[in-house]
């Protein structure tokens, strides 16, 4: 009996406005993309990089959040530091169209008030994350697309780059073995890109690992205001104007206090479009299924439809989770209560 009333006593306390205390002032998640990503195929320099490159992510988001700041402006602050990393897949280091463009997509929402903002395929404007948040913060719309995008990038006073300013001699090889492939013309060097690099002279990262190349965070403030973010430069060798998930909300990106989560997705576009992977997981979440249980339930319904990838999701209780259908993914957490941790394989825990 006396057992019986001390398990009581305890579920009251976690049940009791209490209960606040052991939750996190803030906290926050990124993602750098999933895919075929194992230890046999990493030297230690690359393990390294992208472990370094996390962590630097981390550090950005959390400054914001430890001095206040807002969730938005954390998942902002981490994600256009990795559109400037050539190593992922976002901004600078974005792989290339078939026709030998970087094309860029990102979206941003706030789960405060639903609002969100979108852009697809930009060409000149440094941060498509910057963007996108300008779209829903300056604009009456949700989402803009290409050179109409870029042009009210530039209007809001986003800093505005020639279009080789994005280019790396990886991605473009990676360009290069997929038209191969595919038996298709390979375009002719982008104007204003250096010169080839011999093979000896390239740099170790990043790994042409067939990842789905985005890039994400999710946060929760000490306001508790969620917030998503994802940042991407796509799949190697699109064609037609392809746009994946990223840019659609409630596929690639979605936050909701109300529903109680924020998602940043990373995986087969296509397919996390028709299962509405975001906002799936954050219905899941309100009707009671914990945000481990809920993320995994939604990647393995779109594995199921053809697809794979991964999902960084937060609660309002700032607990955060990772699910995955592949053998990485690039992601990384960190709150007020908890140091900054890394891990880039599927059966790795986060490590310091």
């Amino acid at each position: 009996m006396t057992r019986w009333f001390a398990a009581l006593a305890l579920l009251a306390l976690f049940a009791s406005p209490a209960a606040a205390q052991y939750a996190p002032r803030w906290s926050f998640a990124i993602h750098g993309g999933a895919g075929v990503i194992e230890r046999a195929s990493l030297t230690p320099e690359q393990d390294a990089a992208y472990r370094a490159a996390l962590h630097r992510a981390l550090e950005a988001g959390s400054a914001v959040l430890a001095a206040g700041g807002s969730s938005l402006d954390a998942v902002q602050a981490a994600i256009e530091l990795m559109e400037d990393d050539p190593l992922f897949n976002a901004g600078r280091g974005a792989v290339f169209t078939a026709a030998g463009r970087n094309e860029l997509d990102a979206a941003v929402m706030n789960g405060s008030d639903l609002t969100a903002g979108a852009v697809a395929g930009l060409t000149t404007t440094r941060h498509p994350i910057a963007a996108a948040r300008a779209v829903m913060e300056q604009s009456p719309h949700v989402m803009l697309i290409g050179e109409g995008a870029d042009t009210f990038a530039a209007s809001v006073g986003l800093e505005q780059v020639d279009p080789a300013f994005f280019f790396t001699e990886r991605r473009w090889r990676g360009l290069e073995t997929a038209l191969r492939a595919q038996n298709l013309p390979i375009p002719e060097r982008p104007a204003g890109a250096p010169g080839p690099m011999a093979e000896s002279t390239l740099p170790a990262p990043p790994l042409n690992e067939r990842k789905f190349g985005t890039v994400g965070a999710v946060a929760l403030d000490s306001e508790g205001r969620l917030a998503a973010g994802t940042s991407t430069g796509g799949m190697t060798a699109k064609r037609w104007g392809r746009v994946g998930d990223v840019p659609v909300i409630g596929a690639g990106t979605y936050a909701s206090n109300r529903d109680g989560c924020a998602v940043s997705a990373t995986g087969d576009g296509e397919f996390y479009i028709r299962a509405s992977v975001a906002r799936d997981i954050c219905g899941r979440i309100a009707g009671g299924a914990t945000t481990q249980v809920a993320a995994q339930a939604e990647v393995d319904d779109a594995l199921a439809l053809g697809g794979s990838g991964g999902v960084i999701v937060m609660d309002t209780g700032g607990q955060s989770s990772f699910a995955m259908t592949t053998s990485g993914m690039y992601r990384g957490a960190v709150s007020s209560d908890a140091p900054a941790a890394v891990a880039i394989y599927g059966d790795e825990d986060l490590q310091p």
